[in-house]
């Protein structure tokens, strides 16, 4: 009886550790292939001159300035909501001209965006235009990411 369940915890310990093992390689394996973000694309995958990476580190400082900018208005817009939510506890004027004030921040912040990723774009030869065109297209086409 004792070998018995000795025999039966090894087993469930060896089970474990070959889980752990193939839950391991399959992430090594089979994960995404791709970087996650445009930017870790055109930086990991587009080769650039030493030319680019310097206007691109341009690029970015600017867009991260506006970037924020136009997060806070998000927020700002979001508090906006909260307060006319709390104060109508319906779907009354209020909210509803909060609400048209968060979609108009969240539209300039993807207006800001799209000019940026067009920045990126012009600073690229040909061939890594269309390297980064199909990106692009998989960036808004493609499944969503975890």
């Amino acid at each position: 009886m004792k070998n018995i369940k000795f025999q039966v915890a090894v087993a469930v310990v060896l089970a474990a550790f070959a889980g752990c093992l193939g839950a391991l390689g399959a992430e090594r394996w089979l994960g995404p292939k791709e970087p996650v973000g445009l930017h870790d694309f055109v930086h990991e995958r587009l080769d650039l001159t030493a030319d680019q990476e310097e206007e691109l580190d341009l690029l970015e400082e600017r867009y991260a300035i506006e970037n924020a900018r136009r997060e806070l208005e998000v927020r700002r817009a979001n508090a906006t909501l909260a307060v006319a939510m709390d104060s109508e506890h319906e779907y009354g004027p209020e909210v509803g001209a909060a609400i048209d004030e968060v979609h108009t921040a969240m539209g300039e912040l993807q207006k800001a965006t799209v000019r940026h990723v067009f920045a990126m774009r012009s600073i690229l030869d040909e061939e890594q235009q269309r390297e980064f065109d199909r990106q692009v297209s998989l960036s808004l086409t493609g499944p969503p990411s975890e």
